[in-house]
């Protein structure tokens, strides 16, 4: 970590396999997509039940201090240079939404919604992050592409109808800035996985953040102070290790090999999966629609999936 330097070929393997064009990195590259929303699917249930012990800056912020910790850690272990200048502004982009941004809103709505409400509204992710993928990193996809992009979002709306999200609240403006932000993160974050690679990408990330949000976490710290039981503090492990830390590990890289917005459509998934984990942790029911309404997400994946560069 001495010096500000290019990164040295010895991590050319990471941008040779990026760099490889074919059939089996666009496979790669979904299969780390889907295990990166398996990690973030559990985040809003989770989140869910931390935040009303913890606090909103407490679960919100304080996630990406112990994270930080271990991104330090590895960094330093692999004796990892500095990445060049002309990368920290994007790197300071996924600070701000994905390390800071996205967790912070999420965490002061769910003190506010059920994870389902939640779940309904983060849905809209994928067609956010295609549009990024757009404005950021330069990408075209095809018309079909967008034709399965808007099947996506349609069966969103129709998982919302089926789950009775209700009428519109405050924290459905805290959600949909949430998306935003994450969508401008996932792209930024995938255009850099391509030259740094993912893990170093999140890493670096909450390297920078680190020291701004500290005085927030140890103000709210020392105002409220921190009491919740095991299951409060054992969700919060789960936020800070795997959401905020090695999630991203999987996430980023499948977004480099198999492009930022076609792997993002397999998000199209994840509010099927937080709401099957939101009924085993929170207790929520699933009915015949929900059932219905996942079969609709999946097969829209399924098609977005088989539309060609």
């Amino acid at each position: 970590m001495a010096g500000a330097t290019e990164h040295p070929s010895e991590r050319g393997r990471d941008a040779a396999d990026i760099a490889t064009a074919g059939g089996t990195d666009d496979a790669r590259g979904f299969a780390f997509g889907l295990l990166g929303v398996l990690a973030f699917s559990f985040t809003l249930p989770a989140t869910r039940i931390a935040a009303p012990a913890l606090g909103g800056v407490v679960v919100g912020l304080g996630r990406a201090e112990v994270a930080a910790l271990l991104a330090v850690l590895l960094l330093l272990i692999r004796r990892e240079p500095i990445p060049p200048r002309r990368l920290w502004p994007g790197l300071a982009i996924v600070a701000g939404t994905i390390v800071a941004g996205f967790p912070l809103l999420t965490s002061f709505a769910l003190r506010q919604v059920p994870a389902a409400h939640g779940a309904v509204v983060v849905g809209l992710l994928p067609a956010a992050t295609a549009v990024m993928a757009v404005v950021r990193a330069g990408e075209r996809p095809p018309p079909a592409f967008w034709g399965a992009c808007a099947a996506g979002v349609g069966a969103v709306l129709v998982f919302a109808a089926a789950q009775g999200a209700g009428a519109p609240q405050p924290a459905d403006l805290l959600l949909l800035a949430a998306v935003a932000l994450a969508g401008l993160g996932y792209a930024e974050g995938g255009r850099l996985a391509r030259e740094l690679g993912g893990w170093r990408v999140i890493c670096w990330a909450l390297v920078l953040a680190a020291p701004f949000l500290l005085p927030p976490v140890a103000i709210a710290v020392a105002r409220g102070g921190i009491a919740g039981d095991g299951r409060a503090w054992a969700a919060f492990a789960y936020i800070s290790v795997v959401s905020m830390f090695l999630g991203f590990f999987a996430w980023y890289r499948g977004l480099a090999l198999g492009g930022i917005a076609r792997v993002g459509q397999v998000q199209l998934v994840q509010p099927v999966l937080t709401l099957a984990w939101a009924a085993l942790l929170l207790g929520e029911t699933i009915d015949w629609a929900t059932a219905f309404a996942a079969l609709l997400v999946v097969g829209t994946v399924a098609l977005g999936r088989r539309v060609r560069r």
